[in-house]
């Protein structure tokens, strides 16, 4: 039997609130439905647009966000690869995909995340029935926000608020965080 000496699913889910992250998207409009469906991401944009890309735009080992290693339980001087990419749906880009993968999640069943490339992320957590995936939590990111200071920096954009969403997923003890920031083309 594998003994993870990871924390309990309570204390993720304590952690993922941290920080003003939200249980429920509150006042998110027309984006709520995309937001609370907890199916892949990537399957649904499949259906949505005709014409479905994984673009990435940034993939290197550095620090994770504060939040993220305290979310991933990890020591704060700890690196992690990072892979940020554009999910483009009829050739307009529709969601900011920030993946914080940790080495230890690099190993064992997950030991290709890290070479992904153009292949979708989701894809690859929901094929696999052993995975499993905390409850979503929500936030909409200010302008001051890291990842959404990158959405803006990518997109040459000037967005003043965007939603988002994340959870973790975890195999055989090793997990991965995922949040996924819901662009304006979404709603086209």
């Amino acid at each position: 039997m594998l003994v993870c000496d990871n924390p309990t699913v309570k204390i993720l889910r304590k952690n993922q609130y941290q920080n003003n992250w939200l249980k429920q998207p509150m006042r998110s409009q027309h984006y709520r439905h995309w937001l609370i469906d907890k199916g892949s991401l990537t399957a649904r944009l499949q259906l949505s647009f005709a014409d479905f890309a994984v673009k990435p735009v940034n993939l290197k080992v550095a620090k994770p966000l504060r939040d993220e290693v305290a979310l991933l339980q990890q020591r704060p001087h700890q690196r992690a690869l990072i892979r940020e990419v554009l999910l483009i749906g009829n050739k307009n880009p529709v969601v900011f995909a920030h993946s914080v993968l940790p080495s230890n999640a690099l190993r064992g069943s997950w030991n290709k995340l890290g070479r992904l490339g153009n292949k979708p992320l989701g894809a690859t957590l929901f094929a696999n029935p052993k995975v499993k995936r905390t409850p979503l939590a929500y936030k909409k990111l200010s302008r001051n926000h890291p990842l959404l200071r990158r959405v803006n920096h990518r997109l040459s954009a000037n967005f003043d608020h965007l939603w988002a969403r994340r959870s973790i997923f975890s195999l055989n003890c090793a997990r991965i965080l995922v949040t996924e920031i819901f662009l304006p083309r979404i709603l086209k």
